[in-house]
């Protein structure tokens, strides 16, 4: 997934591509990281913990889901977008934090930029619940339930 989601926007984009290493245990691998803690620790841990959630999302999509991300030339940004169909498009953020896992101002104006129909957070805790009115957050493992029925 390293295309950019080119909607019809009046809006400069981004079009370069993104990388995301989507094998987290190859980067823990190669930076030497041995456990969890040592993990959680070092900097490279929420791209890290995105790369993984990238992976398994994808991993459980049907062919027909397009999925890409998108960045305006003024830094709005989703982290990963689903077009299941033409009026159906969701944006997805990835954050690593359990106890404030709101997205950033940009994620917002971005999804406005798309249209998105929903709006997702997907954050390592246990617990689904509403961020605000129409942004959810979702632990992966329950995303991934929902998708893979």
């Amino acid at each position: 997934m390293d295309s950019p989601y080119l909607a019809n926007t009046k809006k400069r984009l981004t079009r370069s591509p993104k990388v995301y290493v989507r094998d987290s245990g190859l980067v823990h691998a190669l930076l030497g990281i041995g456990n969890g803690e040592e993990l959680l620790g070092h900097p490279v841990s929420g791209w890290s913990w995105k790369g993984f959630v990238i992976e398994n999302i994808l991993g459980v999509l049907p062919p027909s889901v397009q999925a890409c991300f998108y960045r305006s030339s003024a830094g709005a940004e989703i982290n990963l977008v689903l077009e299941h169909a033409p009026n159906d498009v969701w944006a997805i953020e990835v954050k690593r934090s359990i106890n404030n896992p709101a997205p950033a101002r940009g994620f917002h104006t971005a999804c406005q930029d798309i249209g998105a129909t929903r709006k997702i957070v997907i954050y390592p805790g246990t617990e689904s619940f509403m961020l605000n009115h129409n942004t959810q957050a979702i632990p992966l493992g329950n995303f991934l339930a929902q998708e893979s029925q």
